[in-house]
């Protein structure tokens, strides 16, 4: 069936894996509004449908140091146990609404301590609200499993503390490790002894890179620091020329790296300039392991069911191909091989056999 026949509802049905989603990026308006009058934080409007106009239209910036600049807000209300766990839960419940079955959610604790938390207890919180989250979709007849990636924050200085957690909290929920920030003037290597750290102790990692920095970024993330999938990754295609593929874009392609691509969040930060044109869709066609991720749901006003709709209606995808980009995050998510394998075979493909 041609994906371009497919009703929306169609589509909100299929199950999806996303695993680029920042937990302070996809809060629910109305949460931040109930939170931020709970603590006391002035937000640019208290109306919820007002609020989330307003984080569409300033993540449209083309920048992505003003998109960033976004979370003080869905942060504000994120430093307390009941504001964790209560974000955390329905994060879990959003995504079930959604037709997600597997998720990986990332977050970086040391900006949850400003209200007095430890990281170690955020990262219990965090994994308490998910657990209930999951209980509750289990019991509505939506279950969804949503494993964690623990991010350091690339300009801090508590990567390495972030790393630990990871290590720590591998038998609990966490299932990866990531950097997240402000690309450019931080790279990658800057940590390579976290990176080193995780790889010693087998705890699989992704890194933010060639979003808002080019090849090089890239190129450390993967031969430098040893990531086994990246972040966005979109402006790989400067080593791709008429269709001939440079030496890092075939290390990619050839050894299967899953690049996270977020088409929604590239456009509001200048990395793709249409839905029709943005990247992923030739590096499908080229062959390389693409994925379809939602990077932060409040912030670029999306859904994994909106994401697919815009590629189905503007750069014809079909069907096939939003099965394809599913199994593939399934194929590189951070869990076991065999629970990867039954959910691709005992969920995944049955659900896209219409």
């Amino acid at each position: 069936m041609n994906a371009t026949r497919v009703e929306a509802d169609v589509i909100r049905r299929l199950p999806k894996a996303v695993l680029h989603d920042h937990l302070d990026g996809g809060l629910r308006p109305a949460t931040v509004v109930e939170l931020a009058a709970e603590v006391g934080h002035t937000l640019p409007t208290t109306d919820p449908e007002e609020l989330a106009a307003w984080y569409y239209d300033a993540a449209n910036s083309g920048d992505l140091v003003r998109y960033i600049a976004t979370f003080e807000h869905t942060l504000a209300v994120m430093q307390t146990r009941e504001g964790l766990l209560r974000t955390a839960e329905e994060y879990v419940l959003d995504l079930a609404a959604d037709g997600v079955v597997y998720a990986e959610v990332r977050y970086a604790p040391e900006l949850n301590t400003r209200g007095g938390l430890a990281m170690s207890e955020v990262v219990e919180t965090v994994q308490e609200g998910l657990a209930a989250g999951m209980a509750k979709a289990a019991a509505a007849g939506t279950p969804v499993r949503v494993g964690t990636l623990l991010c350091g924050m690339r300009m801090f200085d508590r990567v390495g503390e972030a790393a630990d957690l990871a290590v720590a909290y591998r038998d609990a929920g966490v299932v990866g490790f990531d950097i997240a920030g402000a690309e450019d003037g931080f790279p990658p290597a800057d940590h390579l002894a976290a990176f080193e750290h995780l790889r010693r102790e087998s705890v699989p990692f992704t890194i933010h890179a060639g979003e808002a920095h080019g090849l090089p970024s890239i190129h450390q993330a993967l031969q430098v620091c040893g990531a086994q999938r990246i972040g966005h990754g979109v402006r790989i295609t400067e080593d791709i020329v008429d269709g001939k593929l440079g030496r890092l874009a075939s290390w990619i392609r050839d050894r299967r790296i899953a690049l996270e691509m977020c088409p929604t969040s590239n456009l509001q930060t200048g990395c793709a300039t249409s839905i029709a044109e943005h990247p992923i869709t030739a590096l499908k066609d080229l062959g390389f392991r693409v994925t379809l991720n939602t990077d932060n749901r409040l912030v670029s006003g999306t859904t994994m069911t909106r994401e697919m709709s815009l590629l189905v209606e503007q750069a014809g995808w079909t069907l096939e191909d939003l099965r394809t980009v599913t199994v593939n995050a399934l194929k590189s998510a951070f869990i076991p091989f065999d629970e990867r394998k039954a959910l691709i075979e005992d969920v995944v493909l049955p659900g896209y056999a219409l």
